[in-house]
């Protein structure tokens, strides 16, 4: 019985995987890039690295001129590399708005290290991943430059459907792993990891194989895949991706870029990790939600969201895409949100200039629509809300009404209505009065009313 049960609920989620494909495809939607919350610097990241026994280059942090000049001349290196520390990428190709053209820069004389980095330190670095503007660089990383005989791929990360870490590998690295899986699937390797046991000897040897490497320096690397793996657990990364895991002619495996994810749910034991993190190329907006543990993202549109969860977050995105609209803001409320955290998200929201008005989507799972609505009441009085708003809550306490907080009460084809007025901006307003939100849209009135089932 159990059998054909899967087999239709298999085919259930094919059919709906199949449908949200093709109205993708044939309507506008918004695209959230993936993001990080905790932002490391490359010299950073590679100091975690080398603090685990990781083979890196030899390297020293400047933030002024000077500083370069004598981290150059420390390294006594036969060519040295500086490189601009931001957290965008694209670095060789940007450029300063001082006129000088590429982030990265390769010289063997230490004085053009600090000619360079007089024409980098304080000026802004502009790339295809940077605003217009570009990012101010505060400081620049001075390295061992050294050359690469062969590029390879190496990566750790968590695998959901083997339920613990796997091992990725390709013998063609330096390059967009995405566009080798395509071209090339036989030249990548995949070995999974069993948490409990951990990487076995034999697991890293065949792996080092894989990527090409021979004779002395399989071991070497086969040494280095399991460095990188007690890394991978002893810091609670969630991905480790090294691009290139390259050799030198000298025959040395050295990791000469690296990715780092951390699973933000092991803050608590990854403190020292966790102060490291780098908001000062956040915008001020982002930093300010981050103190209320609210995550907020600016987009360019006119319409703020409030939502709760990502998934929901970027659904409600789309819907205000397909109905003409534009988001202004990505604004996860996540679970246990607290009437404070409402009335803050509310300031945040209305004190964008862009916004002209506010979709709030709840669906009360793990949270508590009654406080939803409290905090949507605090806030709209005292910030004397100006801007259009439709709110929608369904779950846990959408039926209950407290002594401060209103009923809100939207039908859905209503809803729908309101969605398509507000996306236009077409006589949308709202308005407090008694306590009660009334949002009058056209010759639909919407307010308080206990018969009628909360959206």
């Amino acid at each position: 019985m159990a059998a054909p049960l899967a087999g239709r609920a298999g085919a259930v989620l094919r059919d709906r995987a199949l449908r949200s494909a093709r109205l993708r495809a044939e309507f506008p939607t918004v695209q959230l890039t993936p993001r990080r919350w905790l932002n490391l610097q490359e010299y950073q990241s590679k100091k975690i690295m080398a603090d685990h026994g990781v083979t890196v280059q030899r390297f020293f942090v400047a933030d002024s001129a000077n500083d370069a000049l004598e981290a150059a001349q420390r390294l006594k290196a036969k060519e040295i590399v500086l490189k601009a520390q931001i957290l965008a990428g694209g670095r060789g190709k940007g450029i300063f708005n001082s006129g000088l053209k590429g982030g990265v820069h390769l010289t063997k004389d230490p004085k053009t290290v600090e000619q360079l980095a007089k024409q980098m330190i304080g000026y802004n670095l502009s790339t295809k991943q940077t605003s217009k503007d570009g990012v101010t660089v505060k400081k620049v990383m001075v390295a061992e430059a050294l050359d690469i005989s062969r590029e390879t791929y190496f990566a750790i990360l968590m695998d959901r459907a083997c339920n613990g870490p796997v091992m990725v590998g390709s013998p063609q690295g330096g390059v967009d792993i995405e566009e080798v899986a395509v071209t090339s699937p036989e030249l990548i390797f995949k070995e999974e990891i069993d948490i409990f046991e951990g990487i076995k000897d034999h697991q890293a040897l065949q792996m080092a194989k894989n990527l090409g490497f021979q004779g002395p320096l399989q071991q070497q690397a086969a040494d280095q895949i399991k460095k990188l793996y007690n890394l991978f657990l002893k810091i609670d990364a969630t991905q480790v991706e090294v691009n290139p895991f390259g050799e030198t002619p000298e025959g040395q495996v050295v990791c000469f870029d690296a990715k780092i994810n951390f699973d933000d749910n092991a803050e608590f034991r990854q403190k020292e990790i966790f102060a490291m993190d780098d908001k000062s190329e956040n915008e001020p907006i982002e930093n300010e939600a981050a103190k209320y543990d609210l995550k907020y993202i600016g987009l360019d549109g006119n319409i703020a969201c409030f939502v709760n969860g990502a998934g929901l977050a970027m659904a409600t995105c789309d819907i205000i895409s397909l109905n003409g609209g534009k988001p202004a803001n990505f604004l996860d409320l996540g679970g246990g949100v607290k009437e404070a955290q409402v009335y803050q998200a509310f300031k945040l929201l209305t004190a964008d200039p862009k916004v002209e008005a506010i979709l709030v989507n709840i669906f009360g799972g793990i949270v508590n629509c009654a406080i939803i609505a409290n905090g949507i009441t605090k806030a709209c009085q005292e910030l004397e809300l100006k801007v259009p708003l439709v709110v929608r809550l369904e779950g846990e306490f959408c039926w209950i009404q407290t002594k401060s907080s209103p009923r809100f009460s939207v039908i859905h084809s209503e809803f729908l209505l309101l969605l398509k007025h507000l996306c236009q901006l077409k006589d949308v307003r709202n308005s407090i009065f008694e306590r009660e939100i009334t949002v009058t849209c056209s010759s639909v009135q919407l307010k308080s009313n206990k018969k009628q089932k909360i959206w």
